[in-house]
């Protein structure tokens, strides 16, 4: 008799629990920006949830597709294929000045009247990629042409096509998972040693030959050298941290959303969570995204082959690494990058991919070896 597959309920359980928060989090940031235009922050928020309910459906329907599926060439290269033609495009639109330009970064395309932003899909496309790679060539990891090589020229393209737009953080994102499932695979310690001393120079001149990244840098190390300036959005947020105390100012009650903290709805909702909910809050949505983590290294633990292990791997990588990442932006332990928090920031494109990333996980966890 078939055994009965069943997904994992912790992992399911930590998500939507991130994004009924997300909901209810987009919609008060939404109001205190909109400063009381309560018609604009319902309609945000509605959007918001629009976004929920279709990435919602879409997990769904992953859930349901045995996860050997996307090993498939056809699909892999698909997803590669449209990933790097999505990306060329906006590459050629920022060159022309016809794409869609916000704050100087070109990273959404149109589609239907709803931007897409492409660099989010790259990250599942090279979780696939690196997660097929590694199953068929495990035993042969430490070897420069059969893996780094096919790995780093896949990377070095879409980081291009990404820096371009300019985005950083996703470009450094999409790296750190990459590397992680290596890592994971058993990549000699002297490959990483060699990656660490190209990728430290090469981020030092990205940083210091972009005047906006220098400012992030040293407002980074001392935001009080300029508060009303590069030291704003630091300042603002651990303002907004401190102020929430243990139980926070209330829901809806927030200072620092008022035209103080930039970007409250995505980038820096953490902030809003903390000042609102205070510590209990903050320290619920963090406790949240830990099970993530650790119901994803289990599944990936007991997954049923190399590939489910790899793919779980990755995915529980993209979702707890730039959980990380936000969340110490927020709290002042990293210099400030554009990265949302996962299931929860305002954002389509960012929710669909870690919603898409969930259900692909579930699945795994499905098919796992033993109870988990």
């Amino acid at each position: 008799m078939a055994r009965k597959l069943k997904s994992d309920k912790w992992l399911f359980g930590a998500a939507f629990f991130l994004v009924c928060v997300s909901v209810v989090m987009v919609y008060s940031a939404l109001a205190g920006k909109a400063m009381d235009a309560t018609s604009i922050s319902v309609q945000l928020m509605a959007r918001q949830a629009t976004w929920v309910l279709v990435g919602s459906l879409l997990m769904v329907v992953v859930m349901r597709v045995d996860y050997r599926a996307w090993q498939h060439p056809t699909v892999i290269n698909t997803a590669l294929g449209g990933v790097f033609a999505a990306l060329v495009l906006l590459a050629l639109m920022k060159l022309f000045g016809t794409g869609h330009d916000v704050k100087g970064a070109v990273r959404w395309l149109g589609v239907g009247g709803i931007g897409i932003q492409p660099s989010e899909f790259a990250k599942l496309a090279v979780i696939l990629f690196v997660a097929k790679l590694l199953s068929q060539r495990l035993d042969r990891i430490n070897d420069f042409r059969s893996v780094l090589l096919p790995v780093g020229c896949v990377l070095g393209v879409l980081a291009m096509l990404i820096l371009y737009q300019p985005d950083l953080g996703t470009t450094v994102s999409i790296a750190i998972v990459a590397f992680t499932m290596l890592f994971a695979g058993g990549l000699s310690l002297q490959y990483l040693g060699l990656s660490a001393l190209v990728a430290v120079p090469t981020l030092y001149v990205l940083v210091w030959n972009s005047e906006y990244r220098r400012l992030r840098l040293t407002a980074f190390l001392d935001p009080w050298a300029d508060p009303l300036g590069s030291g704003f959005q630091i300042i603002q947020s651990l303002i907004a941290v401190g102020t929430g105390g243990y139980f926070g100012r209330g829901l809806m009650e927030g200072v620092q959303k008022l035209r103080f903290l930039p970007e409250p709805q995505t980038d820096f909702i953490y902030a809003v969570i903390a000042e609102e909910l205070g510590l209990v809050g903050a320290v619920a949505v963090l406790l949240a995204l830990i099970v993530i983590a650790w119901r994803g290294l289990r599944i990936a633990a007991n997954a049923q082959d190399s590939f489910g292990a790899f793919l779980a791997i990755g995915l529980t990588a993209m979702m707890a690494v730039q959980g990380l990442i936000n969340i110490s932006v927020v709290l002042g332990l990293l210099p400030t990058k554009g990265l949302p928090l996962p299931f929860v920031s305002a954002g389509g494109s960012s929710m669909l991919v870690n919603l898409i990333g969930l259900g692909i996980l579930l699945n795994v966890s499905q098919h796992a070896t033993s109870e988990s």
